[in-house]
């Protein structure tokens, strides 16, 4: 037991953030243990025991199924201006020839991605598999609204629901927002991906998608979180330039610094 929670302390701690599902499947891909319900028990147990024993940081695995709601409230004014030179965000696509949206078919996996969705400036979209028609509508309207194409990467599970869940939002969003420019793509997790990275199959899930599938199935959270979120970082970058990234994060400092000085000053008064 001390040599398995030393190596999920190593896996972890180079590719942290992760879900306890990529630990589980990075341990089996390590030798660790079988791949079984049971040995994903464990692993589980596992984790939360070295997390209550100071083991392991609570922040390096994430669960984003799990949110608390609540309103900001300030005690000044200046305090205000101060929380909003923390999170002041300039639009880093404004100028950008497209609207980039990223897809996720799962919620555990929003932790594990949204460090590069937030450094870019881009919206996370989670579809929990088959999204609602709700959920969908409302995203149409964005689509809608814009005047520029939107470039859509959905990121699933290579099995017949994830696949279907896929084409369903494409199919649905083309429906709800018939004029726009709409190119989707799917991300990951896709056949090449599978023989390229040699990630581990599971057996397929009998369901009403299944007629004609050929072959075994391969969770999303197969990817290492390392790997998952460079194949983002990279497809982002296709739209929006390092080098202008950086010449707008630079700009972005400069205007949180004028703030941050604002707020020093009183807020103007």
């Amino acid at each position: 037991m001390v040599a398995l929670k030393q190596r999920l302390y190593e896996i972890i701690a180079i590719q942290r953030p992760m879900t306890v599902r990529q630990v589980f499947y990075q341990a089996t891909v390590h030798g660790l243990v079988e791949k079984t319900e049971q040995a994903y028990d464990r692993i589980q147990w596992t984790l939360a025991q070295m997390r209550r024993d100071g083991d392991l940081p609570y922040s390096w695995l994430t669960d984003s199924s799990r949110s608390v709601y609540r309103v900001d409230s300030f005690e000044t004014p200046e305090d205000a201006i101060e929380a909003t030179a923390r999170f002041y965000r300039k639009s880093l696509w404004a100028e950008a020839d497209v609207r980039v949206e990223i897809w996720c078919e799962k919620d555990a996996l929003s932790g594990v991605i949204l460090p590069i969705t937030n450094e870019y400036d881009l919206g996370l979209y989670v579809a929990r598999g088959f999204a609602s028609l709700s959920y969908l509508h409302a995203a149409a309207e964005v689509i809608a609204a814009s005047y520029k194409p939107t470039v859509i990467y959905h990121l699933g599970d290579h099995d017949p629901s994830g696949v279907m869940a896929g084409r369903k939002i494409e199919e649905t969003l083309r429906d709800l927002a018939p004029e726009a420019d709409i190119r989707f793509e799917r991300l990951a997790v896709t056949e090449y991906q599978i023989e390229l990275w040699n990630l581990p199959a599971r057996p397929t899930k009998k369901s009403s998608h299944d007629r004609g599938w050929q072959g075994q199935s391969v969770e999303l959270d197969a990817i290492p979180p390392d790997m998952l979120r460079e194949l983002i970082r990279a497809t982002i970058e296709k739209h929006l330039p390092r080098e202008h990234f950086k010449v707008l994060k630079i700009a972005e400092e400069s205007e949180r610094a004028f703030l941050r000085q604002w707020a020093d000053d009183g807020g103007g008064r």
